[in-house]
């Protein structure tokens, strides 16, 4: 019997040291097998203070090659490398690219003495806001003033409305808005400028004019209206429930947030929006884009047109030489379009946890993280969010419990995480998030040496620029400015530049504010 039992247990440490790495790299089902046949007590002479101890050994492991594989991509000269590709490109997309680095019809920046009432519309893919806003100029304390405002979610029933019955319904938005503006005044008085912040694509045929295109997001509006224009349906709308309105412009989100900051300061030269997606506005000489990109344009726009503020699409670039890591690939292998905004994929709030989620995914199945068990939640795509990896990362404190109470609740599982696993987190995350904002400074030192080639500026006398920004990702993911600042910093100090010539400002109510403005850079 002696022999018997010494064979078994021969076996079992046999057993263990060749399956340890597998143990740890496995689910917890196996686990349980893999604890059922091993004694706690003979582990080739080691107890569970030991296993332990190989488990975060394990664990450190893995998170040094994501340490690795990501920060390899937010040193200097691989961002600098990185930038210089990507000027390349946008260079090529002036002459003929049909979706992206599109000149807008915006061609003023404001001088910051533009006065008026204008009344301002951000329509976006879950809320409809609608802002009556006073401009009192520059030298007015604080330059303008939102006088009533009102917003209103787009849920999937407005979503679903066909047709002109959604132009209807935020007709009566805007008039909810104004009630009570009218009483006791002239009705045949002047319309109201309006100007519109329009977060879908549209083939812009004027300033305040473009040809519906489909909205996706679940937007049913576009049906039966593709191709008519969308500046003269929002206006039927109004005029069918007797709104004293005109809508005068039409701008995209980057654009209006470059115009907003630039009617407060005349250094503003670039828009840029990181929230869900990433894009960046520009305003460039007409001079460096071939005719076709302009299209078919009146004289009189060429005439006094020296310079005109692009929509870059940047989201779109970068999808030749992105420092795609094995996470990346498995993101995009699952992707319905995985070549259509690879800039996007790196750098914007969308693509940010999920990144997140398939690190954590292979820590737990391969290094014991959260003890080897994967909360269900997190085997479907995209349920991590970046606003739950923004709240984890946001938690300072030595045990962690609002990192643990947020973890828990949106992902439950049987197993509570350890400080030592909301610590991996907040590590994982952090590498992804710090490239991110390495990406995104080198796509605006892209656009910045796009610019300064094209205005023939040596980055030796180079004035402060400003970049207005607005987005989620930028205003709220802890430390995500500042790092971006940074790599900026940089950049421009590695290519021989002064350290703050380019300045990230935060673009408040940029969507609204930069549509007021649209309109009134045409009247003043």
């Amino acid at each position: 019997m002696q022999p018997l039992i010494a064979a078994m247990i021969k076996v079992r440490q046999v057993f263990y040291a060749a399956f340890l790495k597998s143990l740890l790299r496995t689910k917890s089902w196996l686990q349980t097998i893999l604890k059922f046949w091993i004694s706690p007590n003979v582990i080739n002479g080691q107890n569970e203070d030991d296993f332990g101890e190989m488990a975060g050994e394990q664990r450190a492991q893995f998170l040094e090659q994501v340490k690795t594989l990501f920060a390899r991509d937010t040193r200097i000269q691989p961002l600098l490398k990185f930038s210089q590709r990507m000027t390349k490109e946008l260079e090529g997309s002036l002459l003929d690219h049909p979706m992206n680095m599109l000149p807008s019809y915006n061609h003023l920046l404001p001088t910051g003495n533009e006065r008026g009432s204008y009344l301002a519309l951000d329509v976006g893919g879950s809320t409809f806001r609608v802002a009556l806003i006073e401009l009192s100029g520059t030298g007015a304390d604080g330059g303008c003033k939102i006088l009533r405002t009102k917003s209103i979610k787009i849920d999937s029933g407005i979503r679903q409305l066909q047709g002109s019955l959604f132009f209807d319904w935020m007709a009566q938005r805007i008039g909810e808005t104004l009630a009570g503006q009218a009483e006791g005044k002239d009705m045949s008085a002047a319309p109201l400028s309006m100007g519109l912040s329009w977060s879908f694509p549209i083939e812009q045929t004027s300033l305040r004019g473009g040809r519906l295109l489909g909205m996706g997001k679940g937007f049913m509006a576009a049906q039966g209206l593709l191709g008519q224009d969308l500046g003269n349906l929002i206006q039927s709308a109004c005029s069918r429930h007797s709104l004293n309105v005109e809508l005068n412009a039409i701008v995209n989100d980057s654009s209006a947030t470059l115009l907003s900051k630039a009617y407060l300061d005349p250094g503003t030269r670039f828009g840029l929006i990181l929230g869900t997606g990433v894009n960046a506005a520009v305003h460039l000489p007409v001079h460096i884009f071939s005719a076709q990109k302009f299209g078919i344009r009146p004289t009189t726009w060429h005439e006094s047109a020296k310079h005109v503020i692009v929509n870059t699409e940047l989201s779109m670039f970068g999808g030749g030489y992105l420092p795609y890591t094995k996470w990346d690939k498995l993101l995009l292998s699952t992707h319905a379009c995985p070549d259509f905004q690879p800039f996007e994929h790196f750098a914007s709030g969308g693509y940010l946890g999920e990144i997140t989620r398939l690190v954590l995914v292979e820590g737990v199945q391969t290094s014991g993280l959260l003890a080897g068990v994967l909360p269900q939640s997190l085997e479907k795509t995209y349920s991590l969010e970046t606003e739950t990896i923004s709240r984890i990362a946001s938690d300072k404190s030595l045990t962690l419990k609002g990192a643990s109470d947020i973890f828990s609740s949106r992902h439950p599982s049987s197993h509570t995480p350890t400080v030592a696993d909301l610590k991996a987190l907040q590590q994982i995350a952090a590498c992804i998030t710090q490239r991110a904002a390495g990406l995104v400074a080198a796509g605006v030192y892209a656009l910045w040496a796009l610019r300064n080639d094209a205005e023939n500026i040596d980055i030796l006398d180079c004035e402060q620029t400003l970049v207005a920004y607005n987005g989620a990702v930028l205003e709220n993911y802890p430390g995500f400015r500042e790092t971006c600042q940074q790599q900026l910093d940089n950049l421009v100090g590695a290519s021989g530049g002064k350290t703050g010539v380019i300045k990230l400002v935060y673009a408040e109510e940029s969507s609204l504010i930069g549509a007021a403005i649209a309109v009134a850079c045409l009247e003043g």
